[in-house]
């Protein structure tokens, strides 16, 4: 079985370390130039993953056709907003034969499209499977114990990527909601930004609570309405991913939402994180899913008037907390 991981970032790099361990046939692309030659020549990701060695038998390629053409397995691990124009770039073996394992966690803002969909756009009938849950890179490239889903239409292709990726530090579940597993990974960063933005202004446990709480709440909201199963986000690729990425140092999306707490605009908190913050532009494409679908959203409405009309942080917690008083449950039905 040929293993191909496209895009050397912590993730991507943290999987093909992980592969490693039970698979002989393993490459690992990397776009960035300098970042190949230095990986290749320390066999380490420094910037991502510090002092994790990259094994011997991972085949290190800076050529993206080269690393998808003959491979059996390709996992995509690049940043959402970016997978069309890589897909665009590996259009012609994008074939029924081959697997795509999809590991990035967004929105596409200009189709409000989910990955599979963005995939499924240069062949329907490819088979994708998506790979979501509580995994940071960093945990994930030392072999500490993991739990992470396997969706896809397919059961038997999440099955077989289930069967592949599993080992003693890695357990892989199947779910066959994969329209519920994705907008589950995508919509949790919102929440954890504004976890962090709490923690950077002072806030204390109390709010994180409420902000996991009844993130977790309209993130399933919008879920049924696009026809997901509220099961779904109460698994690992909802509340398990959503808790993880909220509390974690190793969470980019916190960290970002500090700093923006603290005082930095939304560019200057993601300059100073270094690395894609997912949550940013999920915020935008959240919104405008949720005008679309017109779903009660005021956590994400907040978030977007924080991030993007400069709305003052104070005024938001007002009318967060002013809103009119409620019951707390409402049933859901998986549909």
């Amino acid at each position: 079985m040929r293993i191909s991981v496209i895009g050397g970032g912590s993730f991507g790099s943290a999987l093909a370390i992980h592969l490693a361990k039970s698979q002989e046939e393993l490459s690992l692309y990397i776009r960035n130039k300098d970042s190949y030659n230095l990986i290749k020549e320390t066999r380490m990701n420094k910037k991502y993953l510090k002092d994790v060695k990259i094994p011997e038998n991972i085949f290190l390629i800076n050529d993206i056709e080269e690393a998808v053409k003959d491979a059996d397995i390709v996992v995509l691990a690049v940043p959402s907003q970016e997978l069309r124009s890589v897909l665009k770039t590996i259009e012609k073996y994008i074939d029924e034969e081959k697997i795509f394992v999809n590991v990035s966690k967004g929105i596409e803002i200009s189709t409000l499209k989910t990955m599979s969909e963005v995939f499924y756009d240069f062949n329907p009938k490819a088979r994708f499977v998506s790979l979501s849950g509580p995994s940071h890179a960093e945990e994930v490239a030392v072999g500490i114990p993991t739990t992470i889903v396997s969706a896809s239409k397919s059961v038997s292709d999440a099955e077989l990527i289930q069967d592949i990726f599993s080992n003693d530090n890695l357990r892989v579940y199947v779910n066959d909601d994969l329209l519920g597993v994705e907008l589950a990974g995508a919509t949790k960063n919102i929440i954890a930004l504004g976890s962090g933005i709490c923690e950077g202004r002072g806030y204390g446990d109390n709010t994180k609570a409420a902000l996991i709480t009844r993130g977790i709440h309209e993130i399933t909201k919008l879920g049924l309405a696009l026809g997901a199963k509220a099961s779904t986000f109460y698994g690992l690729a909802g509340i398990g991913d959503l808790v993880v990425t909220c509390t974690s140092r190793h969470s980019r999306n916190k960290t970002c939402g500090v700093y923006i707490g603290e005082g930095l605009s939304a560019e200057g908190a993601i300059d100073k994180v270094g690395m894609v913050v997912e949550g940013i532009k999920t915020t935008k494409s959240t919104y405008m899913l949720k005008e679309k679908y017109s779903v009660e959203m005021p956590i994400v409405d907040m978030m977007y008037k924080l991030l993007y009309e400069n709305y003052p942080l104070d005024s938001v917690v007002a009318e967060l907390m002013g809103r009119p008083l409620k019951h707390e449950m409402e049933k859901y039905e998986d549909r």
